[in-house]
């Protein structure tokens, strides 16, 4: 099987990508003057010296992904791949619409977000050790870690549960991780922004976001 190589950065979507990925169907007349005034912003000067960091900068690097997940990445038979910004999710939202109030706030505190799907063939995953790899790679970063409750005997899930890590800045959130494992599929979400475990929940089929199972988190320790 010929493998696939993860790109050094992940793709930024146009506006008309924005409606595929999310299997909307949109007349092209409506998306083209918001695409004409994205590609008419000139491309901004490169600053004349370093700037300085910013304190309130978010620690959750989009870019990033354990090493084990490009291993992974080696067995799959199809990879996906893509991020979006602050400005991309508003207009994601507008597209999708009927979301309820809930949905809403919690799609305002998102700054960014990324997704990385992997599929496998009909022998599904091949390397479990791989998996927990990547689970190892956050443990060893110090977030929080989350599980879903557990959905009963018959979820496809890997444990019937699905990971959520949190990342804090002392007491506040500053970012999460899903990681949604089933048989055939790995999907890693790493979204920016001062969310709470129940916005997840609210966040669940939005933005590449799997519609996982289970009504609460729990700590990973209780398992």
């Amino acid at each position: 099987m010929k493998s696939l190589r993860w790109k050094s950065a992940l793709r930024r979507p146009s506006v008309l990508g924005l409606a595929l990925v999310f299997g909307l169907v949109v007349p092209l007349a409506e998306l083209a003057p918001i695409h004409a005034a994205a590609q008419a912003q000139p491309d901004p000067a490169p600053p004349a010296t370093q700037p300085a960091p910013d304190p309130n900068a978010n620690p959750v690097d989009l870019n990033w992904a354990p090493p084990a997940l490009a291993q992974l990445g080696a067995q799959a038979s199809t990879k996906t791949s893509f991020s979006l910004d602050r400005s991309e999710i508003g207009m994601a939202a507008a597209l999708t619409g009927g979301n309820d109030e809930a949905t809403k706030q919690a799609i305002n505190k998102i700054d960014g977000i990324s997704v990385r799907l992997l599929r496998f063939g009909p022998a599904g995953i091949g390397d479990e050790a791989s998996v927990e790899a990547v689970r190892d790679a956050y443990h060893l970063r110090g977030w929080k870690h989350l599980v879903t409750t557990e959905s009963g005997a018959k979820s496809p899930l890997h444990n019937g549960t699905t990971d959520l890590w949190l990342v804090l800045d002392g007491v506040n959130v500053r970012g999460a991780v899903v990681l949604f494992e089933t048989p055939k599929s790995v999907t890693l979400v790493t979204l920016a922004g001062n969310l709470s475990p129940v916005d997840l929940l609210h966040l669940r089929g939005h933005f590449g976001i799997p519609r996982f199972e289970g009504s609460d988190f729990k700590d990973a320790k209780d398992k």
